[in-house]
């Protein structure tokens, strides 16, 4: 196992790593949006917010040699499945025309007030 970190994404605020490496496989931690310079969270609506996170995992993704196209499987949490559409839009721009499974889920509440999370597994492109 490796351990992947990257000061393009947040730094952990807990005892777990941005993500880990093993097998040829990428497990990132779950991602708030959280911005990686002043660790604040992004303000806003669930779309600007969902921005913030999948540019999180895009940049976690490549420190593992992955990539979005590479993601076999998300896990989205919402705090409100009346956002699902404006999370949606912007989750399925950064895909583009790759549909990684998903699911999907309202949770109570999220670290730092956060409106949206989404973790991701991905396949390791480069060696």
């Amino acid at each position: 196992m490796r351990t992947i970190a990257t000061p393009d994404a947040p730094r952990a605020i807990g005892p777990y790593s941005q993500a880990m490496l093993t097998g040829g496989q990428v497990y990132t931690a779950g991602q708030i949006a959280l911005d990686p310079v002043s660790m604040e969270l992004v303000q806003g609506d669930v779309a600007e917010q969902t921005e913030r996170v999948m540019q999180n995992l895009r940049a976690i993704l490549e420190a593992a040699g992955s990539g979005m196209s590479s993601v076999i499987k998300t896990t989205v949490y919402l705090i409100d499945m009346g956002d699902f559409a404006a999370m949606n839009e912007v989750y399925a721009r950064h895909f583009g025309d790759h549909r990684p499974a998903r699911s999907t889920v309202a949770v109570a509440a999220l670290p730092k007030g956060a409106r949206v999370e989404i973790d991701a597994i991905a396949i390791r492109d480069k060696d």
